[in-house]
């Protein structure tokens, strides 16, 4: 995803329990709160990407793999990141 210097204005309303631990993330860093959810947001795509990343290529070594056991804790794996635990 390119990245703009040009900055756009969200309005967001974030429930009271997380506002609270987004300033305390902004003043533990010494920055506005404005700055800190934009690094909590570009934080959380970041993670995100990689989860996709990491799932695409359990799922192409799944493809591959000829050893029964292997796939069978690679489906496994698969199915915890798809239906969770």
């Amino acid at each position: 995803m390119p990245v703009t210097s040009k900055a756009l204005r969200q309005t967001v309303t974030l429930p009271a329990p997380v506002a609270r631990r987004v300033r305390a993330v902004a003043q533990a860093n010494n920055t506005s709160t404005s700055k800190a959810i934009a690094a909590l947001i570009e934080s959380g795509l970041q993670a995100r990407e990689a989860e996709r990343r990491e799932f695409l290529e359990l799922a192409d070594r799944l493809s591959r793999s000829r050893d029964p056991e292997e796939q069978r804790r690679m489906k496994a794996e698969l199915a915890r990141r798809t239906f969770g635990d």
